[in-house]
């Protein structure tokens, strides 16, 4: 196993569900469920993982601009972003945020 640097694995998201998601779980519901699924994948790889709420960013001005073209873009959320490249928007699939992981020399165990 080389080193490689954390990915940073940013969610977007809001209390509220937005509108066209309506059965899908909420932002943070798949914040917890993205964080396990990786960590399971993943086991002793880390990456970190920041939750921003588009209607209370943080005052980053990064952070703050993109939750604003969530809103302004009308984008599905949660918009999933690994190093700073949108991923999966509203529903993720696993599969295309293990492909992303992968391209950053992450590694499921092989059994």
């Amino acid at each position: 196993m080389g080193h490689f640097k954390p990915v940073e694995i940013t969610i977007y998201g809001a209390e509220q569900i937005c509108a066209s998601c309506v059965n899908l779980p909420s932002s943070k519901e798949t914040y917890e469920w993205l964080e396990a699924a990786l960590t399971r994948k993943y086991p002793n790889q880390p990456f970190s993982m920041n939750y921003v709420d588009i209607m209370n960013p943080p005052a980053e001005e990064k952070l703050q601009a993109f939750a604003q073209r969530v809103i302004e873009e009308d984008m599905f959320y949660p918009v999933v972003l690994i190093e700073d490249q949108i991923v999966a928007e509203g529903n993720p699939r696993l599969k295309t945020i293990y492909v992303e992981m992968e391209k950053y020399g992450y590694q499921a165990p092989t059994v």
